[in-house]
């Protein structure tokens, strides 16, 4: 039987391409979105992947959709918590918003999500949790003290429960791209992509949602159990010191 994965944030950007993938590797796909009905829609039209909309960062609603996914999908064996937002501004002139709005979708949703699944993972003796935390969160980036910090958060997240899970095959991993051509990338002014963070990257260029998603195929797979509490960076070489 094949395995029932869900992939927040995943009807658009990487996670579009992370359900696309697990979707291609044999696993039955939902994922879920927080507000773009017409994204949504569209790739669910796309790829009849099923797309379900909560926000992460809400408890029960996490308990509510994913009930509803193991319903209509099937029992959790894959959870990728890929959902992300940005509200960048410098520290000192950041606000009590800015702040709790990132550390909710990004860090709080870690537990929102997780802990729903958790318990029938171990109970199966079979799971795996794919964290999608940034280079922000291994090096820091200026402007971005609250998406660093959630992202540095994610990946101790994963190492303790990696720790509590590895007895029942349960592993928790965590992937740390670099800077990866999506809407949120290209937000970023042209001028300060071509002079300051293309010159960082090794390989010249930006990478590909593809290339993240393969990697969480991998750490999806029966065959990567003895892969738990890893970092696995996708950012074509840059430093992260």
């Amino acid at each position: 039987m094949s395995r029932v994965a869900i992939v927040t944030g995943g009807t658009r950007g990487i996670g579009a391409a992370i359900s696309r993938a697990l979707q291609a590797s044999g696993a039955r796909v939902a994922a879920t979105y927080a507000g773009n009905d017409e994204a949504a829609a569209k790739f669910t039209a796309e790829s009849g992947i099923p797309a379900y909309k909560w926000d992460v960062g809400d408890f029960n609603a996490c308990a509510a959709g994913v009930a509803r996914v193991e319903k209509e999908v099937g029992p959790v064996d894959i959870l990728v918590n890929n959902a992300g937002i940005t509200r960048d501004g410098f520290l000192h002139k950041m606000t009590p918003e800015q702040w709790s709005s990132v550390i909710r979708t990004n860090l709080d949703s870690l537990f929102n999500m997780t802990r729903q699944v958790i318990e029938g993972m171990r109970a199966r003796s079979f799971g795996r949790v794919v964290v999608i935390s940034s280079i922000n969160g291994q090096k820091g980036q200026l402007g971005q003290a609250n998406y660093s910090a959630s992202k540095a958060g994610d990946i101790g997240f994963v190492k303790a429960l990696a720790l509590e899970g590895a007895a029942k095959n349960v592993t928790a991993n965590a992937i740390c791209p670099g800077y990866i051509g999506t809407e949120m990338v290209a937000a970023i002014d042209e001028t300060i992509l071509k002079t300051r963070i293309l010159p960082q990257i090794p390989a010249g260029r930006l990478g590909l949602p593809e290339e993240v998603a393969r990697c969480v195929v991998f750490l999806a797979s029966d065959e990567a159990g003895f892969v738990t509490g890893s970092t696995i960076s996708v950012n074509g070489g840059q430093h992260m010191a």
